[in-house]
């Protein structure tokens, strides 16, 4: 696979985020859930100026979701919790664009197909992640084989501990519906702060 989007998720930090901007990302992802140790908080810089942004929640009351997303200029929402198909229609008709997350389990390797169905035509994009009772940010991975169940029409992002030794991983899976990666945890120094370089080389060899 090549992706044709490449998001990276969970800054806070202004001038990493301008140092990624600069980078070839397509979208920057800022967590607006207080219990995640990458929270961005209630406001977020005035940054990336290229990449779209992406306002990540979960299980937040709708009004506070609307006006934490207009407020920093949320361009993408992605939902982590137990958001409804009804819910995402509603965003979507307000404007945004919608990721749905979903958890995979890394120790049965079950693909929750019949949940994913009842969401296929009421999102932009799908997102599957390694299962955690923290939403995500687990930094492990699960068997991508797995993915080869989903069947719907949305397309989908691949995340759940990508890491920097995961290059051929990547070349190597094959998806009709796969269009990107979100990168997160595995490239960071310590939650929040990315390392550049490592992400640079990173993103620069995925391209090829």
């Amino acid at each position: 696979m090549k992706p044709q989007i490449i998001k990276v998720c969970g800054m806070r930090d202004a001038e990493n985020i301008r140092a990624i901007d600069e980078l070839d990302v397509d979208w920057i992802g800022f967590i607006f859930y207080p219990s995640s140790p990458r929270y961005a908080g209630k406001f977020v810089p005035p940054l990336p100026a290229k990449a779209k942004r992406v306002g990540v929640f979960v299980n937040e009351e709708t009004a506070t979701l609307r006006e934490t997303a207009r407020r920093n200029s949320i361009d993408i929402l992605q939902l982590h919790g137990d958001e409804t198909p009804d819910d995402c229609r509603s965003l979507r008709g307000d404007g945004f664009k919608v990721i749905k997350a979903f958890s995979v389990s890394r120790e049965d390797a079950s693909f929750p197909a019949g949940l994913v169905k009842r969401y296929d035509n009421s999102c932009d994009y799908f997102l599957f992640d390694t299962y955690t009772a923290a939403y995500g940010g687990s930094g492990q991975s699960f068997q991508w084989e797995t993915l080869h169940s989903y069947s719907g029409n949305t397309p989908f992002l691949l995340s759940g501990g990508i890491s920097p030794t995961d290059l051929s991983r990547i070349r190597e899976f094959h998806h009709p519906a796969c269009v990107g990666i979100d990168l997160n945890s595995r490239f960071e120094t310590r939650p929040g702060l990315k390392d550049i370089e490592l992400l640079q080389h990173f993103i620069q060899e995925i391209r090829k």
